[in-house]
């Protein structure tokens, strides 16, 4: 098994320019099948010690409907070794510019036909942090493209002071979007990220980004996600948890959870 070797120089500069940095594939068919292998027997194995706030389906109740996880590296040393220890880590602090904690391992899923998009936000309004270094990678487990949802970023948008105004979303998983999205410099820098399976992107947490929703009859829209935050970012913990608790009660007055 082996993966790319990455011009870590010249991935740098396209994410200072940019916001993310795209690499098709990072890692090699051999690793994708062993990647996928660990995460059939995480399903079997790990899903059921879940707490109900880290497991998400699109229809409650549907196992086959499963849309996301979070924390999968606490109950699994495979998964948490992916995410503290392996070329992602590397990549993370080589963009962030700075040393990195490994934060969360995450699953996303777009099931198909059933899958919903996902509204334009920035993952950086979720962190409740200053200063907003940290950084998300995405690895796709499975071919991606615009049919069953691929990501879209805007090119830029994370040299804009602050963040953009967001409000209540009512996509389970994404309880946040941006309210003004649509205008013409997001038409006119958004670019589109289809791969095939073992193609890792990764964006500024002040990156906008989003995807449409799986139209595919057949195909499921499966990754993981990766987020580490630099040494420098400090996060108000008090705001995240009151913003934890208000999402949970949220989600269990709508049956969500």
């Amino acid at each position: 098994m082996s993966q790319i070797q990455p011009n870590l120089a010249g991935l740098k500069q396209d994410f200072d320019r940019d916001g993310y940095i795209a690499i098709r594939p990072l890692f090699d068919a051999a690793r994708m099948a062993e990647i996928n292998r660990e995460f059939d027997r995480y399903i079997a194995e790990c899903v059921p010690k879940m707490a109900d706030t880290e497991v998400f389906y699109e229809a409650k109740g549907d196992k086959g409907s499963l849309k996301q996880m979070q924390n999968m590296q606490h109950y699994d040393a495979y998964f948490r070794d992916l995410l503290e220890t392996d070329t992602i880590r590397q990549l993370a602090e080589t963009m962030l510019g700075e040393p990195a904690r490994a934060v969360n391992l995450e699953y996303f899923n777009k099931p198909a036909g059933i899958g919903k998009p996902t509204p334009p936000h920035q993952d950086g309004y979720y962190f409740h942090f200053n200063p907003p270094a940290a950084v998300t990678g995405w690895l796709a487990l499975e071919p991606v493209d615009a049919e069953n949802g691929c990501i879209h970023y805007v090119r830029g948008s994370h040299l804009a002071p602050g963040y953009r105004p967001h409000g209540r979303s009512e996509i389970l998983g994404f309880s946040q979007g941006i309210t003004d999205f649509g205008t013409e410099d997001d038409k006119a820098n958004t670019v589109a990220f289809p791969g095939e399976a073992g193609t890792l992107l990764m964006h500024h947490s002040k990156t906008v980004h989003w995807a449409g929703a799986n139209t595919s009859p057949t195909r499921a829209r499966r990754a993981l996600g990766f987020v580490y935050f630099g040494q420098s970012a400090k996060v108000d913990e008090a705001a995240k948890a009151a913003y934890q608790a208000r999402l949970q009660a949220d989600l269990r007055a709508a049956d969500k959870i």
